[in-house]
């Protein structure tokens, strides 16, 4: 586990689509397309949506955890005990001042009627898992089935995460990212504060700087 202050990261969340973004809009989520913009909370997933003036602003802190779940299995018959690697996990958890509602929409939605992935469309989700055909998802498809077009082009689940050092000669991306948690904070004597965070099962990328972790489709990342 790692974690940084918020002044000695750039941080920085993209979609999986290279055509859409995702921001609140009137206190409801909306799949955007067009130029990155910095009231997006996750931009469309090109090397420009990493440029420095689209980083997360307000950051206290970033917490990046990597672990590896095992599994013991027996066989009948045999005495013998097989230990297998049963999936790896990468969280991300990001702590910033609270200044607006845009986590907690994006966390507890509502989701506007002609962005939702959902049919019939309910309205009741908001956007933990990205883009799925270019709308946002309702979580209801398994990750293989989210692309851009339906059958064909990138894998398009959930969100990927940029942390590049100060000096950006290193960086890490959590691709394939669903939001897995939010909580608020609430200090009488100080700012308050609110966490989100990001979970994946998809091998972390590392790259010299965010720009080129972006460049990198998810398709050849891993058989998912």
């Amino acid at each position: 586990m790692s974690y940084y202050l918020g002044r000695d990261v750039k941080v920085w969340i993209t979609t999986e689509d290279a055509d859409t973004g995702i921001k609140v809009t009137s206190r409801e989520c909306v799949a955007e397309d067009g130029t990155p913009g910095t009231a997006f909370f996750a931009n469309e997933r090109t090397t420009t949506s990493t440029a420095d003036g689209l980083a997360l602003a307000d950051l206290t802190g970033v917490d990046i955890g990597i672990g590896v779940s095992d599994e013991d299995i027996s066989y009948i018959g045999q005495r013998s005990v097989l230990k297998a690697e049963i999936k790896k996990e990468t969280t991300v958890s990001l702590t910033r001042k609270k200044s607006d509602d845009e986590w907690d929409v994006i966390f507890n939605g509502p989701t506007t009627s002609g962005d939702s992935s959902s049919s019939p469309t309910d309205l009741t989700h908001g956007a933990r898992w990205g883009c799925h055909t270019s709308l946002i998802s309702d979580g209801a498809s398994a990750p293989k089935d989210h692309r851009h077009a339906a059958g064909s082009g990138d894998y398009t689940f959930g969100y990927r995460v940029y942390i590049q050092l100060k000096d950006g000669t290193e960086s890490i991306a959590v691709p394939m990212c669903q939001i897995t948690g939010h909580t608020v904070s609430i200090n009488g004597d100080g700012t308050t504060e609110e966490t989100m965070e990001f979970s994946s099962n998809v091998t972390p990328i590392l790259a010299t700087g965010a720009d080129q972790a972006a460049a990198v489709a998810t398709i050849a990342l891993a058989d998912i």
